[in-house]
């Protein structure tokens, strides 16, 4: 992971997009706080579901969620 100002980035935004093509990632900075990551679109998905784990619950039951929405949503007449 290679790490990168803002200001650095927008200078130099080949180099960065090369290393990006190469697989690398790296994280943008500005005033001292991560505002963007650049990653390949082949690792996107990866990323995403990473950041996915343990989010969902796996315990769900289905109809008994649908059952509180409907409830919650039902007219009281």
């Amino acid at each position: 992971m290679t790490t990168a100002t803002a200001t650095e980035v927008q200078n130099n935004f080949g180099r960065y997009l090369k290393m990006v093509q190469d697989g690398q990632e790296v994280v943008i900075f500005k005033n001292g706080s991560e505002v963007a990551r650049l990653i390949s679109k082949a690792h996107t998905v990866s990323f995403l579901s990473d950041s996915l784990v343990g989010v969902l619950s796996s315990d769900v039951n289905e109809k008994s969620v649908r059952a509180e929405r409907m409830a919650r949503y039902e007219n009281p007449d």
